[in-house]
């Protein structure tokens, strides 16, 4: 069995490919995988990294704010998707796929593309509520169209062949014990709150949630783990102008980067994050209440959509960043702990909609297309 992974951009494109190519290289220890994607993008590091053989296209995207800069980078991308789809087939016909497995960003756009003209079987895997153009552009001609969420087949052509899958979430949040991950976090019965912006920090949700980390401070009410990511090496020195000395506090845990995030988000009462798809996938699966946060940087905003899809369902809160300050954070969450009722439920609302089996489901699909069913 020869498959062909493409998908790129961000690394929410990147993990769930990576995740059922591992899958099926447990399933099927003979199969060859090959991943392509865009020359100069993250891919190019992580996907050599998890161990897969990987080839690369030259691809970009149109920009939408118009300007001279823009323009001309629009220029080379309209060259480009002329030479990436060459470039695209070479790879194909080199490597012989028995099935093309696409994630989407921009490069799966022509990689899927050559292969459906190519009559090589083809599915594609959208992680949001609110599809990339990408995947809308491929979702009528693909075999199926695995999705995360059912809210996103309204956006899609009526002729695609959907199919709920979920997004593939790591086995070790899935298994992770909220008492173990406390007891090895050093935590006590106290609620604790974790809050986070992504690996590279978000400025806003830093300046709001060191308003609330001073509250934590003053009160010793919440135990709390804080993320300021990458970007965000200003934010220790935030916390000293607001006198808050952490040294002073243990139960305020404050780090750039949360390696251990399934202890600690198996830990939690309270997730205060961004709404990316992985992420609101793994809180589903631990079955947390959240503030959800979406970026409004994204495109197509579908941060929104995604943190509207459980928000509907009464399975998350949402602040938008337009409303996001200190005093508004501090004030929503005091407003959720006065009602433990309602955070229990938030919480077992979003394990309703978790899917545990999303790798075993996409695995099952590529075989029945595979097999002309």
């Amino acid at each position: 069995m020869k498959v062909l992974f493409a998908g790129g951009g961000t690394a929410g494109h990147i993990n769930p490919a990576l995740a059922i190519a591992g899958y099926l290289r447990e399933k099927e220890p003979d199969a060859q995988i090959l991943y392509v994607g865009a020359k100069g993008g993250m891919e190019e590091r992580l996907v050599p990294a998890a161990g897969f053989d990987f080839e690369s296209i030259t691809i970009s995207g149109f920009q939408r704010k118009l300007n001279w800069k823009n323009i001309k980078k629009n220029v080379k991308t309209v060259v480009h998707v002329f030479t990436s789809s060459r470039e695209a087939r070479k790879i194909i016909r080199e490597f012989q796929p028995d099935l093309c497995v696409g994630t989407g960003g921009y490069v799966a756009g022509p990689v899927l593309r050559e292969a459906m003209k190519m009559k090589i079987p083809s599915v594609i895997h959208e992680q949001n509520a609110f599809p990339g153009v990408t995947n809308k552009m491929l979702s009528k001609h693909a075999d199926r169209t695995m999705l995360a969420v059912l809210d996103a087949q309204k956006y899609l052509d009526p002729a695609a062949r959907c199919v709920l899958t979920g997004n593939p979430v790591r086995q070790a949040v899935i298994r992770a014990n909220r008492e173990e991950s406390r007891k090895a976090l050093h935590l006590d019965e106290r609620p604790v709150i974790l809050s986070f912006g992504g690996s590279l920090g978000a400025r806003k949700i830093n300046e709001a949630a060191a308003d609330l980390l001073v509250k934590s401070a003053r009160t010793d009410r919440f135990q709390h783990i804080h993320g300021y990511g990458q970007w965000g090496g200003w934010f220790p020195d935030l916390l000293k102008e607001k006198g808050l000395n952490l040294s002073e506090h243990p139960h305020i845990d404050v780090r750039e980067y949360i390696n251990n995030m399934p202890e600690c988000l198996a830990a939690a009462d309270l997730v205060i994050c961004r709404a990316g798809a992985i992420s609101l996938s793994e809180l589903q699966a631990q079955g947390k209440a959240a503030i959800l946060i979406p970026s409004p940087n994204v495109a197509e905003n579908h941060q929104y959509h995604n943190a509207m899809a459980m928000v509907s369902r009464k399975a998350a809160a949402i602040l938008e960043e337009k409303d996001l300050s200190g005093p508004a954070l501090c004030k929503m969450v005091d407003d959720l702990f006065r009602q433990p009722e309602t955070i229990r439920s938030l919480g077992e609302n979003a394990h309703s909609m978790a899917i545990l089996d999303t790798n075993e489901r996409i695995y099952k699909i590529m075989k029945e297309v595979l097999a002309g069913t």
